[in-house]
């Protein structure tokens, strides 16, 4: 049976029968999914008329003809490296000034870190908030475009930090923030709704883990190596990086859009107007409560080890040692790439979002059993800084790939990641906001590393009760609408349970 319904779907997409194969019964979509991944993969590139059209609107070199006819393996590294090495160029605009502590400069009873902390962290969540509607309106023709505009105004933003006096300059990490924040959501844009998702989304999420410690390190270096002061070194960090970004960014737009067996197997992705992006709310809002609830714990304790680290690693007795960023960062790097990449042999699409739901589970009981090892002296500073954040990025990187892309494929519901991505992801920026805004208020007393040992305490705890809320839900909302007819469902619903 399987073997028929392959020949079937190659016979539709060589014949051009894109309307076929997407609107195949529910018992051969059923079959579709049944596939192995070797069948999955091997299935033809996709000459349908739509894809047709689409290749023909975007700009025709030889590198995207190659990339169209060439092997999903060589596909997957080409894409997955120039996102992975794109988003650490663009990581280095944003999080490179971390590296300083601005030690013994305070304003209004403040240490000016926190300012200029709190300052980008709001720009971004504004940004997040902006991006709900961009992102999910984003037509592929303005990508490129929008993610150099940003880069460059995020780069000038440093310059002018530089040049400002203080207390003036706070305003620029803001500006540096509003700009940075949709920038994700275009470069995941390149990467959704194929049948090598996975790979590819692992690929960008492990920069996040990478180039959180490298591009510390680098500003480190800048400073104790070129005696460049703490308020350049952000803008001169952003000029070693702009080239590469640059080069890594048409490399990124040489992609060919996702074929019609990518379609058939992930969902056809398309941009959401407001009506659409209202009713994917009402479909499944509790679900999107829960979740959200969980990532805003797990963005909140990620940002604020991400901009305090240096504090923290003075007080564990690191602070001299730069490469220390990298170091315990690179290990979560590979195992979060490994792990999350092996979901893309998951042919159910229903079945891989329950397992990323216990992915995130896993990742949040370490973050809480590490700190409680680490307090009884178990393991040493290092081991703990590099198992909570393993923990802290099995939790927090589905969320930024993988977890949305196959909602969407699961519920067969046509429309793009990044409209989902970024409804959480402005909610978890503005809690970042709210703890430090806590942390310098309600504790202001306690140490950058007591609080972080706390809220890994808080995050696990609570988080695995929201997860796992999400995870009964979206569950039992499947079983729910597998078994209705698919013409009772909501318009806009293209629906076909698999398996």
């Amino acid at each position: 049976m399987r073997l028929e319904i392959n020949q079937n779907i190659t016979a539709m997409l060589q014949q051009d029968d894109t309307r076929s194969l997407l609107l195949m019964d529910d018992e051969k979509c059923n079959g579709a999914a049944s596939f192995t991944t070797s069948e999955i993969l091997t299935l033809p590139a996709a000459p349908d008329k739509k894809t047709v059209m689409n290749n023909r609107m975007h700009p025709s070199t030889s590198l995207t003809r190659w990339l169209a006819n060439t092997s999903p393996f060589w596909f997957s590294v080409f894409s997955a490296g120039a996102a992975f090495c794109l988003y650490t160029c663009v990581y280095a605009l944003r999080k490179t000034f971390s590296a300083a502590t601005f030690e013994g400069l305070v304003y209004l009873g403040i240490s000016y870190k926190v300012w200029i902390v709190t300052f980008q962290v709001i720009g971004y969540a504004l940004s997040k908030f902006i991006g709900i509607r961009v992102i999910a309106e984003l037509k592929r023709a303005d990508r490129k475009r929008g993610i150099l505009t940003l880069t460059i105004v995020a780069g000038i933003s440093w310059l002018l930090f530089a040049l400002v006096p203080l207390p003036f300059n706070m305003i620029f990490p803001f500006i540096n923030g509003l700009t940075l924040g949709m920038i994700w959501g275009m470069v995941f844009a390149y990467l959704e709704g194929r049948r090598v998702t996975e790979v590819l989304g692992a690929g960008l999420s492990v920069s996040l883990i990478f180039s959180s410690g490298f591009v510390k390190s680098v500003g480190g270096l800048i400073m104790a190596n070129w005696d460049t002061s703490q308020w350049w070194m952000p803008f001169v960090t952003s000029c070693l990086f702009a080239i590469p970004l640059g080069l890594f960014l048409w490399l990124l737009d040489q992609l060919p859009p996702p074929s019609a067996a990518d379609e058939l197997l992930r969902t056809k992705r398309k941009p959401m107007n407001a009506t659409e992006r209202w009713r994917f709310v009402l479909t499944f809002w509790p679900g999107i409560i829960l979740f959200i609830l969980c990532y805003m714990f797990l963005t909140a304790f990620r940002d604020f080890r991400d901009n305090f680290s240096a504090e923290i690693w003075e007080t564990l007795g690191f602070g001299s040692s730069p490469e220390i960023f990298t170091t315990t960062e690179i290990p979560a790097s590979l195992v979060v790439l490994v792990i999350v990449g092996c979901l893309m042999r998951i042919k159910s699409n229903k079945t891989a979002l329950m397992i990323n739901h216990v992915l995130i589970m896993g990742g949040l009981v370490l973050v809480g059993v590490s700190t409680a090892l680490f307090e009884q002296t178990i393991i040493t500073a290092p081991t703990w800084m590099a198992t909570t954040g393993l923990g802290l990025y099995l939790g927090y990187v589905p969320f930024n790939s993988i977890f949305f892309d196959r909602l969407l494929a699961a519920f067969r519901y046509i429309g793009t990641v990044g409209f989902v991505m970024y409804l959480a992801d402005s909610f978890g920026y503005l809690a970042s906001v709210g703890v430090l805004f806590y942390k310098e208020f309600g504790q202001p007393d306690a140490t950058w590393l007591g609080f972080m040992i706390n809220s890994g305490y808080w995050l696990s705890g609570l988080g695995l009760l929201l997860i796992g809320g999400s995870m009964i839900y979206f569950h039992l909302k499947h079983r729910h609408m597998a078994s209705m007819a698919p013409d009772s469902f909501v318009p806009g619903l293209s629906f076909n349970a698999t398996k």
